[in-house]
């Protein structure tokens, strides 16, 4: 991507932004709220999502492990 076009990206995000935080700004206590909740509720998911992917890439990774393990001892043997 040329520098104008990464220039006209970058001009856009900015406007977008801006635009979010004028409309945030504007809204009432109890939309603010909302949003708030909606985010704190996404934020949860993720790490409970982060969490049982980690859980189950250990889980793999133990088991190749262990049968790694058992191959070479009885490659060994």
């Amino acid at each position: 991507m040329n520098n104008k076009g990464k220039g006209l990206l970058a001009l856009v995000g900015l406007a977008a932004g801006a635009l979010a935080f004028w409309k945030y700004k504007n809204m009432s206590p109890e939309e603010k709220e909302q949003i708030k909740s909606k985010v704190n509720d996404t934020g949860r998911k993720i790490k409970e999502t982060v969490g049982d992917v980690e859980a189950s890439i250990s889980e793999k990774y133990d088991s190749l492990k262990t049968k790694a393990k058992k191959e070479y001892d009885n490659m060994a043997s």
